[in-house]
Formats: C-alpha cells, structure tokens, sequence
C-alpha cells in the first residue's frame, strides 16, 4: 500500500492519507481534515483557510461532537457481536471533512463530487464511516470500477445542545454544515474534484439539512434527500427552543454548574440524557422563513423513503391506549373523524390504534411530502427521480424495511453476503447513486425505482406504487392540508421517538 499525498497550494498545506482496497480496487481517504475552528461554546465557527505549510496528517479520522451514546447497531439489526469502536469526541474539534477517492483523483481531476450529511435525529452521529457502517469505501470504488469515478466528502459538525445553543446563535448546525460546503467549493478541486459538480445527499435528518441547503443556497448540481425532508422537522418557533433551553439550564445547575455555556460536557451530556432529549430541531429564522413556497436550487433531485420510516416511533406509540389516540384525531372537526377512519382507528381496537398512528406518522412525515416535493420542483423544471426502499432489514426479516435500513444497502459496509437479496439491492442501489452523481440518469424520470422486495431492482408504475403505499391517504391527506393532519401528528409523536426501536 502506498502512502498517498496532496499537495495544496491553497491551503498552504501536503495532506497524508492512507490507501485501502476493496475487493482489489484501491481507494484513497484523507481523513480528518479541519473546515473551521470554534471559537467558543455556541458561538458561530470560523473558516480554517491555511496550514502554514506543515504535512497534515490525514491518516486518521477526527473527533465526532460530544453526544450520549447510543447503539446505532440497534435499529439496524446489526448483531451485537459487530464491534465498533469507541470514537473520541472533541467540541471544539469536531468540524472536519473526510475525504473518499479514486486513487488517481488529483490527476484525472474534475470528478464529480458527493456531499454526504449523517442523519441521527440532530443529536448523534448515525452512521459514521469509523462505525464501518457509512464507510464510503465500496460506493467509490464500485464508481471506479464502473468507469463513473467520483469523489465522497463526508461533514462532520456540531450536534445536540452544542448545535441548538443558549438562545444566542441558532442553527449552528446549518452554519456549520456550510462553512463545510464553501471549504469543499474552494478546496476540492486539489483532490480532483469538480467544484461546479456537487451533489449534496443525506438520509433523515441529513436529508433535512440538505433540503434546508438547497432552498437557502448557494445552489448545488444535484441533491438526493433520503427519508426526510423538512416536512420531517419543520423549522419551529424560538420560544419553543426557549423552553427546552431553560429546562437543560435547570438541569445542569442542579448539577452545582454555573450555566449551560460554562457547564463541563459530561454534564451537558447527563441533562440530555436525564432529560430525555432523543430529537433537536431546526429554529425559526429569516434565512429559513416561507421555506415551503421557496424554490429548490438544483437541477435534478432524487427523493425517496423507505417501507416502514415510521418505526422509530413504534415503541412511544405502543404507549398510549386507543382512546387516547383517537382523541388525538378530533383536534379537527372537518377531517378529524375521516382520518381516523382512514387510519382504522377505533378506540376500543388498542392495537389497530396504535398501527394506524404510526401509518398516519409515515405518511404524513415521509410519503406525502415526497410528492409535494417532486410536484413542486418538477413544475419549476428540476428532474426528478422518485424511489422505494422495500427491501427488509438483512437480518430480520419481521423488521420490514425499516428507516435506515437503505444505509445497509447503499454503502455496504457491512458485509451482506450472506443474503443474497439484500446483497443484489446494495449493488444495484450503489450503480444507480453513481450513475446519479455523474449526470446520468438512474432509471427513467417519467417511473418511479423499487429496490426490493425480495432482491429485484426495478421500475415501477404508478399503479405499482399504489400497490406499494397508501396513495389513497395521501390524497385525503394534502385535502386536509398541513394545518390539519399536522397537529395531530404532533399529538401521537411529541416526545416519542426512539432510534432504539
């Protein structure tokens, strides 16, 4: 294996990486590399434009944002015998960049470049590749092998308490993420990139961030928002974060802490935990405000969800009793009663409650605004390709094809042979990605794309899409309107989602 290397002018800077193969086919990683510096808790970080000259080890990955464990092993299904390795986590550290390549990047140069924001509810890293899980090694390397090269960046950036803030800088997150953006912009075409051929992709709660990207700009080729979107999680008004702030405040100083910005971190992270803060927020401001009727500034997207998204509030949910959440329904006096018996719930039907619950949450969260979405942009010219996720979870079948599970497939970094369907939709879903990220187009635009059931890869009609979702209750539903069904939802969901599910 070789060491390689890259010189940038630029950044005044030589990066060391390492060199791994896959499956024969070498791929090239630098990893850990600095975007911005934090200049202080909760306060807005600050571009790193230089090295002064020094070799920059980028052999190794960077320190994640602090964060209360949890086993991302656990939605997954991965057995418990997979080890992952405990990852160092560093506040003021944690803004880099990881870098996937062809070995031959810097030379061929003008590759294609995918943007990947992790998901994890705002509040975790889901999936890092130091995890194996995200570990963009296959995707790359089926590019090279494929003859459709391209470069995978990864953004690292602030989560939970440290992104929300104290109720001076909001939606550090997003400043973060875009600091990490304009540093990709400016400084990939040294590693052989195209920085006027982005396309920005993430899954959950990346995928709210992206859309949150695409509609503030500055705009990006392409963009691929996976489960979410943010119909997901809306951005909410200041004075709820307010609320959420002087509780996690109360909290740590009961813990002898001055406040939340002089608060240790062990005891930042025990007020979350005790607390039981398990999803964070965008907040409202004027970058963000009328976001639903702004355009999308990309020339094509892929948007998609998978079968079962609503899982990971299936065990809130289970919760509640039947009359409970059939009250939730009659907060609307037109369409309260419709919805309800759409959704088969019926007070005295425990069980059908809270399945019809969790339908209405997957529908109204991911299904429908899929197809707002994909209206909208399509009406404004962008190209749109529309995708299923029906593959069940690997290795429990009984867990559907659960939010998250396409991570499985796209990125392969946990070994999938041994079944042999789930195998064929990692494949097949990686050469459609890869097409996708090279201008070409994945399947046909006028279809939507199923991956699985039962290992085939196919388009569909829309008649097959019906067989697959609830089309019916979307058309009951964008009837009622947002104002209507989203109340409700919020009523089932409030303070029950759990990625250990």
């Amino acid at each position: 294996m070789t060491t390689p290397q890259v010189q940038h002018n630029a950044l005044n800077a030589t990066f060391t990486g390492i060199e791994t193969a896959c499956d024969s086919t070498t791929v090239h990683h630098f990893r850990g590399i600095k975007y911005a510096s934090i200049p202080g808790r909760f306060e807005r970080a600050q571009p790193v434009d230089g090295f002064d000259g020094r070799i920059v080890d980028a052999s190794r990955f960077g320190p994640r944002c602090p964060q209360v464990p949890i086993d991302v092993r656990h939605l997954l299904r991965i057995p418990a015998d997979f080890v992952i390795e405990d990852e160092p986590e560093d506040e003021f550290e944690c803004l880099t960049v990881d870098i996937t390549a062809p070995p031959d990047a810097a030379n061929q140069g003008n590759l294609p470049v995918l943007v990947w924001i992790h998901g994890g509810s705002q509040i975790m890293t889901f999936c890092s590749a130091a995890s194996k899980i995200c570990d963009p090694t296959r995707i790359v390397a089926d590019s090279v092998k494929s003859g459709q090269p391209f470069i995978f960046v990864s953004i690292n950036y602030r989560l939970n308490i440290f992104s929300f803030g104290d109720g001076g800088e909001t939606n550090l997150a997003i400043k973060d993420q875009r600091l990490g953006l304009d540093w990709v912009r400016k400084n990939i075409g040294a590693f052989g990139g195209d920085a006027e051929n982005i396309t920005l992709a993430g899954e959950s709660a990346g995928a709210i961030y992206v859309h949150a990207h695409i509609i503030t700009g500055p705009p990006v080729k392409r963009a691929v928002l996976a489960s979410g979107s943010l119909y997901l999680s809306s951005p909410l008004p200041v004075e709820r974060g307010n609320g959420l702030i002087k509780a996690l405040e109360a909290k740590v100083q009961s813990y002898g802490e001055a406040s939340l910005r002089k608060a240790s971190v062990p005891s930042l992270l025990q007020a979350l935990h005790e607390s039981d803060v398990n999803t964070m927020w965008i907040q409202e401001d004027e970058e963000l405000k009328n976001w639903e009727t702004r355009p999308e500034q990309v020339d094509e997207i892929m948007i998609g969800d998978t079968e079962y998204e609503s899982v990971i509030w299936r065990n809130g949910i289970e919760t509640s009793d039947g009359p409970t959440i059939a009250s939730a329904f009659e907060q609307d006096q037109t369409y309260g009663t419709t919805l309800r018996k759409l959704y088969n719930v019926v007070p005295d039907r425990p069980t059908a409650c809270k399945l019809g619950a969790l339908d209405l949450v997957n529908d109204a969260r991911y299904t429908l605004p899929i197809e707002i979405i994909s209206d909208k942009v399509s009406a404004a010219g962008t190209r749109v390709f529309k995708y299923v996720v029906d593959q069940v979870n690997p290795w429990q079948a009984s867990a559907r094809a659960h939010h998250a599970v396409d991570l499985l497939f796209l990125f392969g970094g946990v070994d999938l042979s041994f079944n042999p369907s789930a195998d064929a939709v990692g494949k097949d879903m990686r050469r459609r990605w890869i097409a996708f990220v090279n201008g070409r187009s994945p399947w046909n635009p006028e279809k939507r794309f199923a991956f699985g059931p039962v290992g085939e890869c196919r388009e569909i009609s829309e008649a097959g899409f019906a067989a697959r979702r609830r089309v019916k209750h979307l058309g009951v539903l964008k009837e009622a309107g947002i104002g209507v069904y989203l109340p409700i939802v919020f009523a089932l969901t409030a303070g029950k989602i759990s990625l250990l599910n």
